[in-house]
Parts: structure tokens; C-alpha cells; sequence
């Protein structure tokens, strides 16, 4: 089972909140994963910086040569014993020495202990690494650490899937004065770029902060161990290939001769995915050429990224005679690319790629290079090849890829689980449950066993046609015939198949037993049982799972989590407890989205609170006039395209209310932004609503001049609509007259 290890007992929020639902259903704290098995032999280590190279404030690496040696001699029997076992790699017996003291021990002590726990790397040694920084840090002796086990302890956490406390631990470090190993740092940044939400940014600033800070030393070999190196580069080039930053990956590029980094086959291999970022199909071909051209080694992930991109392009016609000529053993592939891809409609003069790749200029007059060697598709290709079979719906050309891959002699070629896994997820996708299943019966008679995605694919297809008894069936048979524990991936399947069939209990039923399991929730998970709380009418719940989530050191809170939180609230009226969610979301750096504003706007038509919908919509439309008014904005907020749905139920609620005047300021919002009103709705609310309005003669004088602006702002609306009015021959914006106060005051 692949399960997080927590991250260290002071830093993770005990949850004990019992929900008042049905059957006695709780949430339950996650009780510790089981430690996988430790290795035989410690992975090969690398050398870092140690304390004695720390970096002062001066930026100088003049150390004390004799403080330097003092530190390294045990102060005490005690120290001379748990270095001597630490000496002896018996780590465990030094843990249980160091465990029992009161007193810490001596700088080499922790630091070799602390080394030689990261390379267990167990869940266990890991925990124990983590409870010595701690113990550190709260006792203001973090500096007792030498670099090199600081470096050994955030390569392990990231291996964990700890990202964001190896990126601490990183921070700290160049925060004390120490330059990690290269290895260690480009590990965590390397980890941050391929993650979801902010990695990608998070990867660019570390990697920046870094290189400043090794541009402060004169003498390059003063820090030449955390001197970016290739793969650092390959790091933070992929997460500007993530993000789609073509001038980033531009400048990072260029640097790399700097510090003597020279791409490599993995530098083109991500370039080719920024070419598919930045939607530029034209220039797949020229990067193949540059990597022939410079001489690089071609390797098969480099061919097999070029079908990826062509298939993510929809272009399965040039895929498929990309991988024919390797069939056929063809060196000429880059002129075959060429031919299907001779257009550029996307080329700007002073483009980024001109100067990533030069060859473009003269494209016509470059020959294209040969591939060194025949390269034979393989089984990763086919697939890749299925996948773009099964996204474009055509079923049957996935099954049948499948059947002559089976025919191959090449052994390379034949299908492995991952092919199988794709033809169950095309039938899945179809919809052709008992067919998906003799798939997965042929999967174990062929000797190529299922893994968990394939049993997470067949899960989620049962749950979208709401079978969830025969989903609860596969998850039984995933962990007693096939032997395959589910993961969060399964459960959190399982309980948005809960959802669907509108089963609120045995959703929370599931989430507590993965946790039971020893499954950390994601976020994820905790949404979608906000989610099942929120559509059964019970936000109290969803809040404490959202406090459960907000005190889940592992999960990041994010805006779709409030937004969700705010919806459930809003779907029963309650506007009162959805503006104060709204607050607390803004105190913690959030702003409100469309989704936020559309939900308010939902729970203001509820609560009927006409009122509330003015202070709304000046709030919405202060931040749509910040749109045009781009930087010169004063307001913190960014700017905001409305929707059709936000507009539509202001609008909505402001004719019924007869606000006429902030009706009018919406539906010409709506207009601006190319959504047409409904005018026939509004009409009917008009006549339904509003038609005798002002018909009475018998009001006051005083009353009537009261309604003198309200009836201006009603005939303007009426003309609007088409109505008969008073307006015919003017535009139907108002504007205001000579000593109109209504104008600068709301309805």
C-alpha cells in the first residue's frame, strides 16, 4: 500500500470531531501507515557541505580550523558511545541512546544520526529524523545540524511524497547560512515542478533564490557542490514548461552555459513539451533536428514524447506515420514530420522559439538529418498511440491496436498492463462494463496482472452508472483475490459515487474507513464529502470537514474548498453564515471567484434579502471596471469576468424588487461581456409584478415625488424590454439628470 508517512506528531492537528449523523458515523484520526520493509543496503551517498563549510553572513568561507576539530570529539562517555555505534552503522541501538538522554549530544552525533536515518528511509526512521529537527528547532539549536544531513533528511522527505517539508527544510538551510548539495536541492525542486496547484511557481523561486545566492561568491569552487548542474536545469525548465512560461524557459535556457550546464536529450525532451504548452505543433519537428544536429544521443523517451505530443495535438493521422516509419525501420522521420507539419500559423517575429530553436529561420533551406540508427516502436509507443484512439471515441481502432500487438514478434512490442489497462478504460468510457471485465478476466490468463488503476478505472465506471453495490463488490475483490489494497484514488471514487445517488451516510461511511485503512484523505477527498453534506442540506457537517481539512497539515485549503463550504450554506438561504465564511476566506488571502459570487448570489434570491444583492453587485462591478482599467486599479482584488449565471440571477433579483436602475447597470454589464438577457423572463416578471406600479392617483404629492425616480428608472426599463413607455425615442441607458440624487445613491 503507497501511503504518505505523517509528518512529525508536533506538526500534525489530532481530529476528534464526532459528526451528529446517523448511526453514530465519526470522523476518525488517521492511525499510523504501516513502515514498509527496509532496505538491505543504504543507497550510494553524496557529498554536501558540512557545518564546517557553513556560510557566515559575510559570505566568507573562512572557518576556525581548531573549532572545526574540537567539534568532532565526543564531550562525554555518552557521545563517545553513540558515535562509536553510529560508526558502526547500528543505528538502531544509537536511536534508542539518543531517545533515552535528556541531554542533546554532541553536533557530530545528531548529524550522523540524523544522516543515517534519512538513508533508512522507512516511514519509521524517517518520523525519528523529523522529531530530532523538531527538538532542534524548538530548542533554537538547529545550527548543531551540518548541512550534509539536513540535505540527506529533505531528499528523503521528498521521496516520500513530503514535498512541502523538504522545501522547508531547504529554506531553512539557506536561511542559517548553508548552501545544500545540488543533488538535495534540485531533488525538492524537481518534486515541486511535477506537482499540481503552485508547484511549478514554488520550483522557479527556489531554484532562483539558490542561484543568487551562489552568484555572491567570487571563487566558483568555494560552492562548487551546489552548483546548478543539467539536472537541476531539466528541473526548473519543466516546471516552466508546466506553467507554459516560454520566457522563462528562455532566460533559464541561456544560463545554463553559465555554470557549465549542457542539455541533454531530457532538456529537449521537455522543450518538446513546452512546444505543446504553448500550442506550436510547427516546431516538434525542429526539436528532433536540433537534438540530431548538436550530437545528443537519441533515446526512445525523446520519440516516444513527439507521439505524445502529436496525439495531445488530436493529430493521431501524423502519429500514426510517425510510428509506421519506425515500423518500416526508417531513418528519414524528420522529413516525414515535416511534410505533415509544413505550416506555421502561430510564428511572431521575435518569437521565444527563434532563439530556443535557431533552425526554424531557414527551415526551407535545411536539409533534414537523418536519425543515426533504426529505432523500433515499442510497447510504450503503441500505447500512447491507444490513448489518442480512446480520447477520440473510436473504441473499436483500441481494441484492434490490442489484437496486433498481441500478433508482434517482438517481445518489446507485445502489450503489457498498461495497454490493457488503456482498452479497459476506452470500454469503461463507453460505457461497456461487461466487456471492461472480460478484459481484466484476459489480463490474469495472459499472465499480465491488473493493478490498482486498472481496478480504479473499472470503480469509477460502476459508480457513474450509479452500480455502487458492484463497486463496493470490486473493492472486496481488489483486496481478497487480486490482493491489491485501495487507495485514496478508490475511495474517494467510491464516495462521489455516494454522492451521485444522493447517500450522504455511506459516503461519510467510506471516508472513515479509508481512514480506518490508514489512507490519508486528500483534499480531494475532503471536498467531495463537503460536497455530500452541502447537496443533502447539512452544512454544519460539511464545516467540520472543512475544519478537518483546514487542520490536515498534508492538504492545502484552496479556493473551489471555501467555495464549496460557502455553496452549502447559500443552498439553504443561509446568507448570514455564507458572509461570514466569506470574510474568513478573505482574512486568509483569498479573494472571491465567480463561483463565490454566483453561490452569494443564489443565497440572496433564497433569503430573499434584495437588499444584500446592491452591495453585491457594487462589489462585482467595482472589480469588472478594475478589468479595464488593468493596473491602474486601486483595488487588492484582481479583476473579474462575470458569468452568464451570476448576471442572470442578479438581474433576476433586482427587477423583482423593482431596483430598475442596478437592473439596467446589469443587463448593459451582460452585454458587455456578450451575454444576451433574457428579456423575455424579465418582461413576465414586469407585467406579472410590477404593471400597476404606478397607476395610482390618489398617492400624495409627497409620495409621488418620492417615486418621480423610481418611475424614470422603471420606464427606462420598460423600454428596454419593448414595453410601452415614455422612452421611445431615447436610448434605453439612463442617465442621470441635473440634481438626480438617485444616481449616486442605491435604490
Amino acid at each position: 500500500m503507497n501511503t504518505k508517512p505523517p509528518l512529525p506528531p508536533s506538526s500534525i492537528t489530532a481530529t476528534n470531531s464526532v459528526f451528529p449523523f446517523p448511526h453514530a458515523l465519526t470522523l476518525h484520526p488517521v492511525p499510523p501507515p504501516a513502515s514498509p520493509t527496509a532496505p538491505t543496503k543504504p543507497p550510494h551517498s553524496f557529498r554536501v557541505q558540512t557545518a564546517a563549510n557553513r556560510i557566515d553572513p559575510n559570505l566568507s568561507l573562512t572557518t576556525s580550523t581548531a573549532a572545526a576539530t574540537a567539534s568532532t570529539l565526543p564531550s562525554n562517555a555518552d557521545d563517545y558511545k553513540l558515535l562509536t555505534l553510529l560508526r558502526q552503522r547500528r543505528t538502531e541501538e544509537a536511536w534508542l541512546i539518543y531517545s533515552e538522554g535528556s541531554r542533546l549530544p554532541s553536533s557530530t552525533c545528531l548529524s550522523r544520526l540524523v544522516s543515517q536515518l534519512s538513508y533508512q528511509n522507512t516511514h519509521q526512521s524517517l518520523t525519528r529524523a523529523q522529531s530530532i529537527v523538531h527538538r532542534l528547532r524548538h530548542e533554537q539549536q538547529l545550527h548543531r545540524l551540518d548541512a550534509n544531513s539536513l540535505g540527506l533528511l529533505a531528499v528523503a522527505a521528498t521521496k516520500a511524497g513530503l514535498t512541502l517539508y523538504a522545501t522547508s527544510l531547504i529554506k531553512s538551510m539557506l536561511r542559517s547560512g548553508y548552501l545544500p548539495h545540488v543533488k538535495a536541492w534540485s531533488a525538492v525542486v524537481s518534486r515541486l515542478a511535477a506537482s499540481g496547484d503552485d508547484g511549478p511557481a514554488l520550483a522557479l523561486r527556489l531554484f532562483n533564490s539558490i542561484v543568487r545566492r551562489v552568484r555572491q561568491f567570487a571563487d566558483p569552487a568555494a560552492v562548487g557542490d551546489a552548483r546548478p548542474d543539467t539536472a537541476a536545469y531539466n528541473a526548473v525548465l519543466n516546471a516552466c514548461a508546466n506553467m507554459g512560461n516560454t520566457g522563462e524557459f528562455l532566460r533559464l535556457f541561456a544560463e545554463m552555459s553559465e555554470f557549465d550546464a549542457v542539455p541533454d536529450a531530457l532538456t529537449y525532451n521537455v522543450m518538446i513539451k513546452l512546444c505543446t504548452r504553448a500550442d506550436r505543433k510547427d516546431l516538434l519537428v525542429l526539436v528532433l533536428e536540433r537534438i540530431l544536429d548538436e550530437g545528443i544521443p537519441l533515446c526512445m523517451t525523446t520519440l516516444h514524447s513527439l507521439v505524445a505530443a502529436y496525439v495531445g495535438f488530436g493529430d493521431l493521422e501524423t502519429a500514426e506515420k510517425m510510428v509506421q516509419a519506425m515500423r518500416e525501420g526508417r531513418r528519414d522521420l524528420c522529413k516525414i514530420l515535416r511534410e505533415s507539419n509544413w505550416q506555421n500559423p502561430n510564428h511572431n517575429e521575435g518569437d521565444v522559439f527563434d532563439k530556443l530553436l535557431p533552425i526554424s529561420a531557414k527551415r526551407s533551406d535545411h536539409e533534414p538529418p537523418l536519425l543515426p540508427k533504426q529505432y523500433a516502436p515499442n510497447t510504450r509507443m503503441y500505447t500512447t498511440l491507444m490513448k489518442g484512439y480512446m480520447k477520440a471515441g473510436r473504441v473499436s481502432h483500441t481494441v484492434q491496436m490490442l489484437e496486433a500487438m498481441r500478433q508482434q514478434d517482438d517481445s518489446a512490442s507485445h502489450p503489457d498492463h498498461v495497454t490493457y489497462t488503456t482498452v479497459v478504460s476506452a470500454l469503461v468510457k463507453a460505457g461497456r462494463m461487461d466487456r471492461a471485465r472480460e478484459v481484466l478476466a484476459e489480463m490474469e490468463r495472459t499472465g499480465v496482472p491488473a493493478n490498482r488503476i486498472t481496478y480504479n478505472i473499472l470503480l469509477k465506471g460502476y459508480c457513474q452508472q450509479l452500480k455502487i453495490e458492484k463497486a463496493k463488490e470490486l473493492i472486496r475483490e481488489m483486496a481478497d483475490d487480486a490482493r491489491i489494497l485501495p487507495d485514496v484514488v478508490s475511495y474517494n471514487t467510491l464516495i462521489d459515487g455516494c454522492i451521485l445517488i444522493d447517500d450522504s451516510a455511506s459516503a461519510l461511511a467510506c471516508f472513515n474507513e479509508m481512514r480506518a485503512r490508514g489512507i490519508a484523505p486528500t483534499k480531494i477527498s475532503y471536498t467531495t464529502l463537503m460536497k455530500a453534506f452541502g447537496l443533502s442540506g447539512q452544512p454544519k457537517l460539511a464545516n467540520k470537514v472543512f475544519d478537518e481539512m483546514m487542520n490536515d497539515p498534508r492538504v492545502k485549503v484552496d479556493l473551489p474548498a471555501w467555495n464549496m463550504l460557502i455553496e452549502g450554506y447559500c443552498r439553504l438561504g443561509l446568507y448570514g453564515e455564507a458572509k461570514k465564511i466569506v470574510q474568513k476566506m478573505r482574512e486568509s488571502g483569498l479573494h472571491p471567484n465567480v463561483s463565490t459570487y454566483g453561490s452569494l448570489a443564489n443565497g440572496i434570491a433564497l433569503a430573499r434579502k434584495p437588499g444584500e444583492a446592491l452591495l453585491l453587485w457594487n462589489e462585482i462591478k467595482e472589480r469588472c471596471e478594475a478589468k479595464k482599467e488593468g493596473e491602474n486599479s486601486r483595488s487588492s482584488a484582481p479583476p473579474l469576468k462575470p458569468d452568464e449565471g451570476l448576471l442572470d440571477t442578479l438581474a433576476d433579483i433586482c427587477v423583482r424588487a423593482a431596483f430598475f436602475r442596478k437592473a439596467l447597470e446589469i443587463v448593459a454589464c451582460m452585454e458587455e461581456n456578450g451575454i444576451s438577457p433574457n428579456k423575455t423572463k424579465f418582461t413576465k416578471i414586469y407585467v406579472e409584478m410590477h404593471s400597476r406600479m404606478f397607476t395610482s392617483k390618489h398617492a400624495s404629492r409627497a409620495r409621488q415625488d418620492r417615486r418621480k425616480e423610481r418611475k424614470r428608472a422603471a420606464e427606462a426599463f420598460k423600454f428596454w424590454l419593448g414595453l410601452p413607455n415614455s422612452y421611445y425615442g431615447s436610448e434605453w441607458r439612463l442617465e442621470p439628470e441635473d440634481g438626480d440624487e438617485y444616481a449616486s445613491n442605491s435604490v
